[in-house]
């Protein structure tokens, strides 16, 4: 039995990849690098440790000891926690690591993390492979079309989170009448969709997008049941999101959720923009 090294952040979606791994036969450790993981998570795997995110050096230690071959990073870990101090105190190959970088945009952090692993010889995953059904297809997802106010700023915010993709700041914007009212940065999606509700005092859009040179090894965009709860809180009206490129996570609830408020979700492929 081959053993998954599973490095878990916030959402379900590490208890899907889990889930689907051990269907597939591995067998699985996970690592719950941030407090917030999903409860269920220890339930689903087959050896379950907490280790934070700022303890580089004891996780590839950990992994190394469970004889891991491949790893998977799945779930949201957001920047904040390397600008939290007193927190945790980083080890000395975090240290190092965060020293040597040129900058501490996402992908220049993961793909030094991803060089640390692979160094170790172990081999990171494709995210996509072990949750591909989670994809969705293009189409509007849920029993609300968008009006066609809300279908313009759809195809708008999706060209506007491309842009910010390519950038490497975020892969979330908050869209109202062609016009931007938030942008996602370090403080992460919900926290930029609340505030662009705010700011757009309801009646908002969301887009979520991978970017253009997404990695698919690591930060693939997800949506989910949080997601939609923010934008409730937001009073938004719609979510575009990109079609075979962003998870759609617990999608019977997630969309459940969205026919019961009314939310409009749009699957979105780059080709169908006019």
């Amino acid at each position: 039995m081959e053993t998954l090294g599973l490095l878990a952040g916030i959402g379900h979606l590490p208890v899907d990849v889990a889930q689907s791994a051990k269907k597939l036969g591995y067998k699985v450790v996970a690592i719950a690098v941030v407090p917030e993981t999903d409860p269920e998570l220890p339930e689903n795997a087959d050896v379950f440790y907490t280790i934070n995110v700022g303890k580089v050096g004891k996780i590839l230690q950990t992994l190394k000891q469970n004889d891991v071959k491949n790893v998977t990073m799945i779930g949201k870990v957001t920047k904040e926690v390397l600008y939290k101090t007193g927190v945790v105190i980083p080890d000395l190959t975090t240290i190092r690591v965060l020293a040597s970088l040129p900058d501490r945009k996402d992908d220049t952090i993961m793909n030094a993390i991803v060089k640390l692993i692979e160094d170790a010889g172990m081999h990171v995953m494709d995210q996509t492979v072990l949750v591909r059904p989670l994809l969705p297809e293009p189409g509007v997802l849920t029993k609300r079309k968008p009006t066609e106010q809300e279908w313009k700023d759809m195809q708008f915010g999706f060209r506007m989170a491309k842009e910010l993709g390519r950038l490497d700041i975020g892969q979330t914007v908050v869209v109202k009448n062609q016009a931007v009212m938030a942008l996602e940065a370090i403080e992460g999606t919900d926290a930029c969709i609340l505030r662009g509700g705010f700011l757009g005092k309801g009646g908002v859009i969301v887009a979520k997008t991978a970017k253009p040179a997404q990695d698919n090894r690591f930060d693939m965009p997800s949506v989910g049941t949080t997601t939609l709860t923010s934008m409730i809180h937001a009073g938004a009206t719609g979510i575009v999101i990109e079609a075979g490129r962003t998870l759609l996570v617990d999608r019977k609830r997630t969309l459940a959720m969205a026919d019961e408020k009314g939310i409009s979700i749009v699957s979105l492929s780059e080709s169908e923009l006019v």
